[in-house]
């Protein structure tokens, strides 16, 4: 029995002992602290994960090179570390703020995409395809119709329309348990009603506040700086316990109720601690740059392709999501200049096929945990 809930725990793969008379699933390594301990480390999702942060680097340093004008890496990795440099300006006041935020919201945008579709065990279910986004953009567009245009403002009545919608749909979705795929339809149902009170509203309010909505709406990082980045950037750092808690009870939530009660694991509360984390994380990161879509889509499901872990791996999900965000912006820049697109355009023009192959391939039934 014992051996049977390890195997399933593992994602079904074979179980090795381990010294001390463990017991260690395959593909894992233990790391030791000298009397502190030792904890369990993917080797796969190990490598993937080092690998995405020195794309993410080399990423972020051809951000900041690249723009009207050219800036040597040299000189760009001087103003990084504080050393003097005629490009300060450029890099330092212009474009380093700018990507930083990129970083915290692909970041943010990662993990929570990654902690949704583990509740829910569905990879359809996201933040900006279950309503998160939308009740964010229902809020803040309600906010610049009545007035209410200062970005010191804006961003946490967008938090608060994230909470509520996700909220409302968990409230609907819950049947004395978490079904995933009502989860998953009561969101669709939600994010429909939403965007059409936000259009709704925009057709009703100023053409100049409808024009600003629609911009803010499609998610854009342009005008974006240090105000946004540093409550973002605490906030990530206040929640980061809250994250490695939810690493560890990310395994327990993905198993079936059977086995979980065999183990003694209060699955609701789980569930819940993981799902209210998930929309926090992509309510913060919608507030700071809008509802940059299929981020949190796209990140952990090729993350997890790429770690081929049992559990969708938070680690590389939030790299990954960084890479996405600093990587479309750049092109965004770029692509029609000097005409700049919202990062939004790029990410939803890669999302939005990667969604329609998904579905597709849930309907052949091929696609595993898109079925409830």
């Amino acid at each position: 029995m014992g051996e049977t809930v390890v195997r399933e725990a593992a994602g079904g793969r074979g179980i090795r002992p381990a010294e001390g008379g463990g017991i260690r699933p395959a593909g894992y390594g233990i790391v030791r602290f000298a009397g502190r301990g030792s904890f369990l480390v993917h080797r796969r999702a190990g490598v993937v994960a080092c690998g995405l942060a020195a794309v993410l680097a080399a990423v972020c340093v051809a951000y900041l090179c690249t723009g009207e004008s050219f800036v040597a890496p040299g000189e760009v990795l001087k103003v990084v570390f504080g050393q003097p440099s005629p490009d300060e300006l450029v890099v330092g006041t212009l474009r380093l703020p700018r990507m930083t935020v990129g970083v915290l919201v692909g970041l943010a945008f990662g993990v929570a995409g990654a902690l949704i579709q583990t509740v829910a065990r569905n990879p359809l279910a996201s933040p900006d395809i279950i309503g998160i986004s939308q009740g964010a953009s229902a809020v803040t567009v309600a906010a610049l119709t009545f007035g209410i245009t200062s970005y010191t403002v804006l961003p946490y009545l967008s938090v608060a329309g994230g909470i509520l919608a996700a909220a409302l749909v968990y409230v609907f979705a819950w049947r004395g348990g978490l079904h995933a795929g009502r989860f998953v339809l009561i969101g669709l149902g939600c994010a429909i009603a939403l965007r059409s009170v936000t259009t709704l509203l925009m057709t009703k309010g100023d053409y100049l506040v409808a024009q600003q909505a629609q911009i803010w709406m499609t998610g854009s990082l342009n005008g974006r700086g240090w105000e946004e980045a540093a409550p973002l950037a605490w906030t990530l750092l206040a929640l980061t316990p809250a994250v490695l808690w939810a690493a560890r009870a990310q395994r327990t939530a993905s198993l079936d109720d059977d086995t979980a009660t065999a183990l003694g694991v209060r699955l609701g509360r789980v569930r819940l601690g993981l799902v209210a984390l998930g929309v926090v994380l992509a309510s913060v990161a919608t507030g700071a740059a809008g509802p940059v879509d299929f981020v949190a889509l796209l990140a952990p499901q090729i993350a997890r392709r790429l770690t081929r872990t049992a559990q969708l791996p938070l680690r590389s999900s939030a790299l990954l999501g960084a890479v996405i965000v600093v990587l479309a912006d750049l092109l965004a820049r770029r692509l029609l200049s000097p005409t700049e697109l919202p990062v939004g355009v790029l990410t939803a023009a890669v999302g939005a096929p990667y969604l329609i192959w998904l579905i597709v391939r849930s309907r052949t039934g091929r696609t595993e945990g898109v079925k409830a």
